[in-house]
């Protein structure tokens, strides 16, 4: 099977040979492109390439810095990524983070070792204020930990320049040859200041911090042209973001006689969605925009079906048997047009789609059925490097209106991954040493709580989990929840999320049978709508990123379960739980309770370790 990694990457530097550029080594880190976002946030370019990338072929772009990104691995393990150490004598500037910290620690003579204490969460690291990458930074400063192995022994000329409680040296530096390593994510928002000590990089490797997303814009544009030349484009529109900047981006770039657009209609919507997207994009002036109900036929296709990947890959290909019959029903020949998507970068990391990435979670975009027809250059992408605030900035830059490109994300496979699904056969219990551990760490805290028998999909090092989550009681505290929930989560193997009962009707929670049904599906809907709803009233829509809805495969009383997951982000790679006010959440459980909800819980998990969806 071919991946768009197994390819030689498309470097956009190489369109620009004048422009300085910062190239990041891609060690399968979820967390990679966002490297790229930070620099490019700094007004500085930036591009990934593959971490087997030649010396020669790194200093033939002339970059200012090399920044080495973190990965899963560990690298005592057989086929750990390294990389040609022809790197290190460019006298270029070089940052790695966390496993690029420690890979290049070791490959320059120092010591990896296991840790005693494996980090997943937040840690207090204490700068050498006097340091230039640390100018400006606090004394103390939150830095986020993801790593089970640590640097033990600094190679020669090094020494270390930011230590934590557990890791003496969670930063180093050699002054003299510029080369620095962080053991902690210095891109991801949870490290409060981490933008400062990457751009503080920046100002070390002499940047001018000229480059803008105009640039970017024409290179599109260009790219889509060659790409697509002598051929028409058929792009699936589900009305998102994504898929809506792509389709003004295609039509700008190949006219709207070479564009076609298709919404399906899955069955999986929101309520009312796909009449929504019909109304206003033709109120927008695109009218070569057609609609398709296929919901029938997903439906279908996911009867009994409840594993979490199954469902996803059956959703993707499913799209695509619909697409060319569409195409057959329309008389249009498969010859002459290629398939389009509005596939963003964290589509392609989670789906592990580039090399020593884990699989977190198979995007419908990114199915077999699409890996074959982008082996055979037949679909195109033009957002597939970007970040959901990049593609949001792209979208204001084509003039697209506010209230298109500013809707809460909606994920491609819809309501079908925030519909989990069981056989209601208790195969889902947590271990009875998970629940004394859990027992052991709330009563330390004065809570209480359990380990809830259903299952979500998670983060942590870099590498998928799947595990329950963790439900506690006794606090209206979210400092407190946080809390509990970062010491759950490292002590805890088994448990991957963490969740607050907002309210419950009496008895205790039960696995059921739940698939994907239309019955299901529609109180989904209805619950889904009521929230949003009750969002907007609270004037709170704007100010959160996303909010999905939950329904578990779980009964409480007898009645259904559902949770909230309101977060905070900007590109979806990393996210904060929303602290929603507790009169809200307790006026909505009421009105959940009347329409037949059992119980309504409250995700207090980052990302990571927790995904935003939990499918």
């Amino acid at each position: 099977m071919n991946t768009p990694d197994d390819h030689a990457p498309r470097d956009i530097i190489d369109a620009h040979p004048h422009r300085e550029a910062i190239v990041v080594l891609d060690y399968g880190s979820q967390y990679s492109r966002l490297i790229v976002r930070r620099v490019r946030g700094a007004r500085v370019y930036a591009e990934v390439l593959p971490w087997d990338a030649p010396a020669d072929r790194v200093r033939a772009l002339a970059p200012r810095a090399i920044i080495l990104s973190g990965g899963p691995n560990s690298v005592y393990d057989d086929g750990a990524p390294v990389c040609d150490q022809g790197i290190f004598q460019n006298h270029i500037p070089i940052l790695g983070l966390c496993y690029g910290h420690q890979l290049l620690s070791r490959t320059l003579g120092g010591e990896v070792t296991r840790g005693k204490v494996h980090e997943f969460g937040p840690a207090l690291l204490r700068p050498d204020s006097t340091h230039p990458l640390f100018y400006g930074v606090s004394k103390e400063t939150q830095v986020w930990m993801s790593h089970g192995d640590e640097v033990t022994r600094l190679p020669s000329g090094f020494r270390a320049i930011g230590s934590t409680p557990d890791c003496r040296n969670a930063a180093i530096a050699d002054d003299h040859r510029k080369i620095f390593g962080f053991q902690f994510h210095a891109e991801v928002t949870h490290s409060t200041e981490g933008n400062a000590m990457l751009r503080n990089f920046l100002e070390v490797c002499g940047c001018s911090f000229s480059w803008n997303m105009d640039h970017y814009v024409q290179t599109l544009e260009a790219q889509i042209r060659k790409q697509c030349e002598g051929k028409k484009v058929f792009l699936l529109v589900s009305g998102g973001v994504d898929s809506t900047v792509a389709f003004e981006l295609l039509n700008r770039a190949l006219g709207h006689d070479r564009v076609l657009g298709l919404h399906i209609d899955n069955g999986l919507m929101r309520k009312n969605e796909s009449a929504d997207v019909l109304e206003f994009m033709n109120r927008e002036g695109y009218h070569n925009l057609r609609v398709t109900d296929a919901s029938t036929r997903f439906l279908e296709k996911l009867r009994g079906v409840f594993a979490p990947e199954e469902k996803r890959k059956i959703i993707g290909e499913t799209f695509l048997t619909v697409k060319d019959e569409a195409l057959e029903e329309l008389h249009l020949d498969p010859s002459e047009w290629m398939l389009a998507q509005g596939t963003i970068y964290p589509d392609t990391i989670e789906s592990g789609g580039t090399k020593h990435a884990a699989v977190i979670k198979t995007h419908h975009n990114r199915v077999q059925g699409i890996l074959d027809l982008m082996a055979q250059g037949k679909v195109v992408e033009p957002l597939a490097e970007l970040y959901k605030d990049e593609v949001r900035e792209l979208g204001t830059l084509l003039g697209i209106p506010g209230h298109l490109i500013h809707r809460h994300p909606f994920p491609g496979p819809g309501l079908g991954v925030r519909l989990l699904c069981s056989s209601g056969k208790g195969d889902e219990a947590a271990t009875s040493e998970a629940s004394t551990r859990v027992e052991d760490v709330l009563r330390s805290k004065g809570l209480s709580g359990e380990i809830l028998p259903v299952k979500s999909v998670g983060v942590q090092g870099d590498s998928r989990t799947y595990a329950h989550p963790c439900l506690i009681r006794g606090t209206r505290d979210y400092a407190v929840a946080d809390a509990a929930t970062i010491d759950l989560l490292n002590r805890v193997r088994d448990v991957n999320r963490v969740v607050l009962e907002i309210g419950s009707l009496d008895g205790s929670y039960e696995p059921a049978f739940a698939e994907c049904s239309r019955e299901r599906l529609d109180f989904l809907r209805e619950v889904d709508d009521l929230c949003t709803q009750a969002l907007r009233r609270a004037n709170l829509y704007d100010a959160v990123w996303q909010m999905p809805v939950v329904l578990l495969p779980l009964n409480k009383g007898g009645k259904a379960v559902f949770v909230l997951r309101p977060v905070l982000s900007s590109e979806a790679m990393t996210a904060r739980f929303a602290e929603l006010p507790f009169a809200l959440l307790d006026e909505l459980w009421k009105d959940l309770k009347k329409i037949g909800v059992g119980a309504l819980l409250y995700d207090v998990t980052h990302k990571p370790p927790g995904t935003i969806e939990w499918e």
